[in-house]
């Protein structure tokens, strides 16, 4: 027996959009199984707008609007059938807008440009189309114009849009409303097809929190950067966050993660290092099953976040550290022959099951495989990727192979790109809203409908494995109560404290003693002592039994915490990169000058890893007495570990080198633990421990 309610919990959103309550519809499953127990489960359906249809005791939404049960619609059915029978429905039109994945914005999000209003963000759709004149990174012209985002209802009702990533950081309730919006007008338009919303990191302290890379800080539980949950060294507590934040991101009706990245960080220079969980492939590899059985489980279902992996085949031998949004950095070299060592953490996702994996724009040199970019490439993605490692999931591009960053492609035309991208292996476009290029390069006859065909059952398969064509709506008011909550939050607060690594405390100067007078100070981009006087943390004091004080000259320690940083990756100029923290936005001759005054506990917070030696030289410089290295935490988790509150245990994720020639002579595949003696000042996986 079914019963249809009308609840408020789902009713309220809509009721202030003028939109229909929508039904779900909820199986009493005692009843079911006393029928039967190998009677099938009728499960939650969510519908607004798609009429019901009742077969006994069962109940099945009518996504069409036919007034028949279609082998699609049929939840009881195997998914591949199902898959099998939406697709010879879809129109050619339909199968093209459905390869596409662009922005959506919300109302008042103006993610790419300026703000046109001072409004604040809403859930309601941006129906204005963006079109982009020049390349997003580069800002050279573009051969076309390119919509990077279409207005909203034109997407999914003209351009038959299915797809769509998320940049906006607003609240869990506006995520959740906005998703069910979204939800609501593709159910009602054509074949029904729900929609899927893809989102970069949202749990992470981020230095560099820029589009395409990570969403930053958001309402959802805060996190370590990636390089700190490495740094951990806690497979348990790595899964248990990636559970964590799948659920988070399912709540809001986020069901696809552009995450997570699987490149190593072998090029000390590359600027993407912070996003990647190190240099030793083995590690990343364990590191990658983790983030994907706990974000997709062991099979991909209707509580899953599918994975994205990325940049296959690993971008982190970047010719100079350049990356390959930008011409100057598009080679990707391999002096050490070690492509094959990029490929283990990408082989241990695909074991997990990660659903889909995104090809950089590098192209390769030093290899086998043809020089042009990796979405291009037929050797790299149908034979290495789907022959080679087996893989057989959805092959997604990153933002704008076609129009951007067509590196060894730059002499063909669109359709000559679109033709040899689908050729090579690409399934699903990102980076633009408009089909137009690509419905055209298929109806020139050029390209077998069966790249089309098996991309789209790829893509559908993904939808029906995550439940979405049952029950694509989220609960906003139970999405707010639980994004960021404070059970959440002490389990990422562990994480925090557990990916500081402790790298010298001579002689045991750590941790600090009882009634120590500290004058503290957070070095970012400039001095900024002001910033740090005893007022900031009067309120610490008494947790921690220290005496905070206002100048160095007070103090019996001072402790500098260093952010170095370079320029934000979409600010490159192609200009050389360095580690020297002379080069990376620190006043080199303020910090000596400022731990020649008292004994010094210096930490630093590596995004890369920098090269120290113009402020520390274990041999010469005898008034630090301590160094931390940190990747992405909190004030308060930094002083309980300095104060003993908690005993480090984190260990470096990767080598620093010794000098800044050390850092410019690494060959770009190799990772610096195999680079050889007398390479690093810190090496890979050390970490000390107080003694306690």
């Amino acid at each position: 027996m079914h019963r249809i309610y009308t609840e408020k919990p789902f009713s309220r959103p809509f009721a202030s959009t003028a939109l229909p309550v929508f039904l779900l519809i909820w199986c009493v499953t005692s009843q079911v199984a006393a029928q039967s127990r190998a009677a099938v489960q009728q499960p939650v359906l969510g519908a607004q707008s798609a009429p019901l249809l009742h077969l006994g005791n069962l109940v099945f939404k009518d996504l069409n609007k036919n007034g028949k049960l279609d082998k699609y619609e049929d939840w009881r059915r195997p998914i591949a059938q199902r898959t099998a029978d939406l697709l010879a429905r879809m129109s050619l039109e339909e199968k093209v807008g459905f390869m596409l994945i662009s922005t959506a914005r919300l109302k008042n999000d103006w993610s790419f440009e300026a703000p046109k209003n001072k409004d604040a963000i809403t859930s309601d759709f941006n129906e204005d189309d963006l079109v982009q004149t020049g390349n997003m990174f580069t800002k050279k012209p573009l051969p076309a114009p390119m919509m990077m985002a279409a207005g909203t209802t034109k997407g999914v009702t003209q351009y038959h849009l299915r797809h769509f990533i998320l940049r906006a950081n607003v609240s869990a309730r506006t995520t959740a409303q906005w998703a069910n919006k979204l939800q609501a007008l593709c159910e009602a338009d054509g074949l029904g097809i729900p929609a899927i919303i893809a989102s970069n990191p949202r749990n992470h302290i981020t230095r560099d929190a820029s589009i395409g890379l990570s969403v930053g800080k958001t309402v959802f539980s805060t996190w370590p950067g990636e390089l700190g949950l490495s740094a951990m060294r806690d497979l348990a507590l790595v899964r248990e966050f990636a559970d964590i934040a799948r659920q988070e991101w399912a709540a809001v009706g986020l069901r696809k993660g552009y995450m997570y990245m699987a490149d190593l960080a072998t090029e000390p220079r590359w600027q993407r290092i912070e996003g990647t969980f190190g240099e030793n492939a083995d590690w990343v590899g364990q590191m990658m099953t983790q983030l994907v059985l706990g974000f997709q489980g062991t099979t991909l279902g209707p509580t899953s976040v599918a994975m994205t992996t990325k940049h296959f085949p690993g971008g982190g031998a970047a010719e100079g550290g350049q990356d390959p949004h930008f011409d100057w950095g598009k080679n990707e070299r391999f002096p050490g022959h070690m492509l094959a060592n990029n490929l283990i953490p990408f082989r241990a996702a695909i074991k997990a099951g990660t659903s889909a994996i995104m090809p950089y724009y590098s192209i390769p040199q030093d290899t086998k495989y043809e020089p042009i970019a990796y979405a291009y490439n037929k050797g790299v993605i149908t034979d290495l990727l789907r022959g080679e490692l087996g893989f057989d999931g959805i092959i997604n591009s990153d933002t704008g192979p076609i129009e951007m960053m067509p590196w060894g492609a730059e002499n063909l035309t669109l359709t000559e790109r679109y033709k040899r991208t689908l050729e090579a292996g690409v399934n699903l476009y990102s980076g633009t809203s408009d089909p137009s290029q690509l419905l055209e390069t298929v109806r020139s006859g050029t390209v077998d409908m069966s790249y089309i065909d098996n991309s789209v059952r790829r893509l559908l398969l993904e939808k029906f494995r995550l439940g979405l064509f049952e029950n694509p709506y989220v609960d906003e008011a139970a999405a707010e109560q639980l994004v960021g909550n404070a059970r959440f939050q002490t389990r990422a607060d562990l994480a925090m404290r557990k990916s500081i690594v402790l790298l010298r405390n001579e002689p045991q100067a750590l941790p600090l003693t009882p009634k120590t007078k500290v004058y503290f100070e957070q070095y970012y981009r400039q001095p900024n002592p002001q910033a740090n006087p005893s007022n900031v943390f009067a309120d610490k004091a008494g947790k921690y039994n220290l005496t905070f004080v206002k100048t160095p000259e007070e103090a019996d320690v001072i402790v500098l915490w260093i952010t170095p940083g370079s320029k934000s990756l979409f600010n490159s100029d192609g200009s050389p990169l360095y580690l020297s923290l002379s080069k990376n936005a620190v006043d080199v001759a303020y910090v000596n000058a400022l731990t020649a005054k008292k004994p010094t506990i210096l930490a630093i917070n590596f995004t890369n890893p920098w090269v120290v030696d113009e402020v520390y030289n274990p041999a010469t410089t005898a008034n630090i007495r301590g160094v931390l290295a940190t990747f992405g935490t909190t004030t308060d988790a930094f002083l309980d570990v300095i104060t003993g509150q908690f005993n480090p245990s984190g260990k470096m994720p990767f080598s620093t080198p010794v000098s800044e020639a050390a850092a410019q002579n690494q060959k770009t595949d190799v990772p610096g633990y195999l680079e050889g003696p007398g390479y690093a000042l810190f090496n890979y996986d050390e970490g000390l421990r107080y003694n306690k």
